[in-house]
């Protein structure tokens, strides 16, 4: 699913950014990656958010004002808990005109990129979904928000370019 969008991100974008000039700590691109995905057999909601581990890294520094390095982070659990904030605070969904409440399931660090995976619980159907998605406006404002959303066998997609964080699927 996911994995699709980051290989025609490395195929169409990626020589693009490589091929652009880079300065010092000039970041030529800010991206995330959210996949919402009803699951009717469990009755929950399936939500993955996708961000690069720098990235992600800079705001939970902001975020705790502490140094983190998730790549050698020695208490696995603690990070997990920033995460776990840091999304929950920056990601907010309502699910048929009612709040959802996200509960943490992990993460995990894949190359350049950190999953981190939660679930809305008793969700048995499904008409729409309203999301504000905010994951790293507070560190850069030429901030991309993808998100997939699938319901039904129905796949739908939009981009948020910051400041720009709303966005509406119906089914």
């Amino acid at each position: 699913m996911v994995s699709g969008l980051f290989k025609w991100f490395s195929v169409a974008v990626l020589p693009l950014v490589l091929a652009a000039p880079v300065r010092g700590d000039l970041h030529p691109l800010y991206i995330s990656v959210t996949e919402l995905k009803h699951n009717p057999k469990d009755k929950i909601l399936e939500v993955s958010c996708k961000m690069f581990t720098n990235d992600l890294e800079t705001a939970l520094e902001k975020m705790s004002g502490k140094p983190v390095d998730l790549a050698a982070a020695k208490d696995k659990a603690a990070t997990d808990k920033l995460i776990e904030a840091y999304v929950e605070k920056h990601l907010r969904l309502k699910l048929d005109g009612k709040p959802a409440v996200l509960h943490f399931v992990g993460s995990e660090k894949e190359n350049d990129g950190t999953w981190s995976y939660f679930q809305v619980n008793d969700v048995p159907a499904l008409k729409r979904i309203d999301a504000v998605d905010e994951l790293l406006y507070d560190s850069f404002n030429q901030q991309i928000n993808i998100m997939h959303v699938t319901v039904g066998g129905e796949r739908k997609s939009t981009r948020l370019d910051f400041p720009e964080a709303g966005a509406s699927f119906a089914f």
